[in-house]
């Protein structure tokens, strides 16, 4: 900041007394309209040496006839239509002179707003996000495809290289004892033993049916990790082993009149 010369600081000086003088002659009938704060401004303004006469004459007579037009119309004083604010940089500072009313000003007398801070960059993202779905065709109608070709082909080879013995005739007057079902029929034939045949051959299979049903309604958590799916594999593996248990039971403990006995004292009594 530079140096203000003298001659601007007497010329300062003069026009302070005189627009002291101009305003004690002019404070009696503006003293009652205008408020006590807006005579602050104007002895900052006074007391600066460093402002020109000729912008603190101006202040002042905008400041006197601002008084005079709210006093003869109190509605443009409260929330008229302001005059054009002018600013002048002088040796550093600035002066505002102008006709309306003073602006609402925040800490330091600062007029700014900060409404809020954006970080740079694009509006809309353009990074892809990871997708964990896939359509069905043909990512698993192909694999499914050629599962189906390898089990048929394996099932023609087997086939072709191993024979598969057949039992004689059957004879109707020679029944043989103990009469098995095939072994994927054990468990009811085994449960026909225990229970009544309607509860036995209708309610309980009906009801597993219906619970395995009801399976991924009751359980729809996406993940297929399996400590994260407890019910579900405790639910399939009760029914493994309802069905296993009947099925061992019927196939290797069970002899002559379909009677309960031991294997490694009665024999087995089944065949593939």
């Amino acid at each position: 900041m530079t140096e203000v010369p003298e001659h601007l600081l007497k010329r300062a000086q003069a026009a302070k007394e005189k627009a002291a003088a101009k305003a004690a002659e002019s404070a009696a009938p503006a003293e009652s309209a205008a408020p006590a704060e807006s005579a602050a401004p104007a002895e900052a303004a006074a007391s600066d040496s460093r402002i020109p006469a000729h912008l603190l004459a101006r202040s002042q007579a905008a400041k006197s006839k601002q008084a005079v037009t709210a006093e003869a119309d109190p509605s443009t004083a409260a929330g008229g239509t302001a005059t054009a604010v002018v600013t002048a940089p002088v040796g550093g500072a600035v002066v505002v002179a102008g006709g309306g009313p003073p602006l609402a000003a925040g800490p330091g007398g600062h007029t700014q707003r900060l409404l809020t801070v954006v970080k740079s960059g694009s509006i809309q993202d353009v990074k892809a996000k990871p997708q964990d779905k896939v359509h069905v065709w043909p990512h698993l109608l192909v694999v499914e495809f050629v599962a189906a070709l390898v089990c048929t082909a394996f099932l023609f080879i087997f086939s072709w290289l191993v024979n598969a013995p057949l039992l004689e005739l059957a004879n109707f007057n020679q029944t043989p004892n103990p009469s098995k079902a095939p072994w994927y029929f054990l468990g009811l034939q085994e449960l026909l033993t225990m229970f009544h045949p309607m509860v036995a051959g209708v309610t309980i299979p009906g009801m597993g049916i219906f619970l395995l049903i009801l399976a991924p309604y009751m359980d729809k958590n996406p993940s297929k990790r399996p400590e994260d799916r407890k019910f579900a594999i405790a639910l399939m593996t009760v029914h493994l082993m309802f069905w296993g248990v009947l099925v061992t039971i019927g196939s290797f403990f069970r002899g002559p009149g379909f009677l309960f006995t031991l294997p490694w004292t009665g024999g087995v009594f089944f065949e593939l």
